[in-house]
């Protein structure tokens, strides 16, 4: 059979996964080149994006899939708050929100004993 072959599968995944976001990627910078940074355009774009962010965050939170959904609500939403709390107390530092949310809800998964 073809799919024997491991550099069909490759191609395959490149050429049908890959492929297809990645030239939406590359027209995004292209366009996002002639876009100002204080023009409407790129705040609707920022609110666009955040607001994406935070329907993926909240999914995750309130509805989670497979592993995540064993966590109680209350640890998970823990987790997020600390992310903000770290995120405002130490100059708006992304690395140090996501540290800090990791840090509480792996904690928390470790006390609870949850596998």
């Amino acid at each position: 059979m073809i799919y024997d072959n491991a550099l069909v599968a490759a191609l395959i995944v490149i050429v049908v996964g890959f492929l297809p976001t990645e030239i939406w990627r590359w027209l995004a910078v292209v366009a996002g080149r002639r876009v100002e940074a204080g023009s409407e355009l790129f705040h609707w774009i920022k609110a666009v994006a955040t607001a994406l962010l935070a329907a993926v965050v909240g999914r995750l939170v309130f509805m989670p899939t497979g592993a995540l959904a064993e966590v109680p609500l209350s640890l998970r939403l823990a987790s997020v708050g600390a992310g903000v709390l770290a995120f405002l107390l130490i100059r708006r530092s992304v690395l140090a929100g996501v540290v800090a949310a990791q840090v509480v809800l792996l904690g928390g998964i470790w006390w609870l004993g949850i596998h």
